[in-house]
């Protein structure tokens, strides 16, 4: 019987198959958001689940480098980049709502919910879980690529992802000195990307999901797995809990909200048109 070496048993030990990744991603988020729902119930501030989603989906991605069997240059590339997002989002998502009030938008699912807001809430929570998986196919597939891509795709990739990550700081970095000015208050930001797009950090949140694709250019038809993230991002932030949710409560506090809707692009950075 052929004897195995250290060098093939450290091997074994160390690199899973992506069934058996995405199994213990599963298992861990759930164990995450669960507890995030469990310190909801006594914070009564379930808005602290947007920045623990943003770093734990940064963790899930340093979790696939570490764990995966392809190529190795590739998934440093693949860590680091969901990595550094993930903690750059979280941290700006936790200063924005830890010690505030709840998000407009989770305290009007507890207002909605009434007697049965910690039930529904946990399965709320639990949706993240999905969601995290279904965007984290922009960490496993380029992954467990057996090879590297071309280094000019590499090259792209880090252009887009450079681009999206100074994008969606420099959106965020802007609004957040608007409403620091009290001469702001109620009014609507219309400088700098705001000016060009009523949502710059959800374009370029949506961005940051299409840099990876290039990673993944050579795998087969894996590759249409890799629209799935940025395409999903983009519909849950334009028709499901960003725009919509927002721009009802924004609306209605803000005077000349409706006139910026009317002038200004939603998502794409783009010229304001005349009123």
């Amino acid at each position: 019987m052929p004897s195995i070496s250290n060098e093939q048993k450290i091997d074994i030990e160390e690199f899973m198959p992506p069934l058996t990744v995405a199994v213990i991603t599963f298992i861990a988020l759930i164990v995450v958001f669960t507890a995030v729902w469990a310190w909801q119930i006594k914070s009564k501030n379930a808005g602290m689940v947007d920045p623990v989603w943003a770093m734990s989906l940064g963790a899930v991605a340093v979790l696939v480098a570490v764990l995966a069997e392809g190529d190795l240059h590739t998934r440093v590339v693949v860590g680091i980049g969901g990595f550094v997002w993930g903690i750059r989002l979280g941290l700006h998502l936790w200063k924005r709502n830890a010690g505030h009030a709840e998000d407009p938008r989770y305290h009007k699912f507890r207002e909605q919910w009434g007697a049965d807001a910690n039930k529904k809430m946990f399965w709320f929570f639990q949706m993240q879980v999905v969601i995290s998986m279904l965007l984290s196919l922009a960490f496993f597939v380029p992954a467990y690529r057996a090879t590297p891509p071309g280094a000019a795709w590499v090259a792209l990739a880090a252009v887009i992802w450079v681009i999206s990550i100074l994008g969606e700081a420099l959106a965020d970095h802007q609004l957040r000195v608007f409403k620091a000015d009290p001469a702001n208050h109620g009014t609507v930001c219309r400088t700098g990307l705001w000016r060009y797009s009523r949502h710059p950090n959800y374009f370029f949140e949506c961005v940051h999901w299409v840099a990876y694709i290039p990673l993944a250019i050579g795998v087969g038809a894996w590759i249409f797995a890799m629209l799935l993230p940025p395409v999903l991002m983009a519909w849950l932030l334009m028709k499901v809990s960003g725009v919509p949710m927002i721009e009802a409560e924004s609306a209605k506090k803000r005077p000349g909200y409706a006139d910026y809707m009317r002038t200004t692009s939603a998502l794409i950075p783009w010229p304001p048109r005349h009123p």
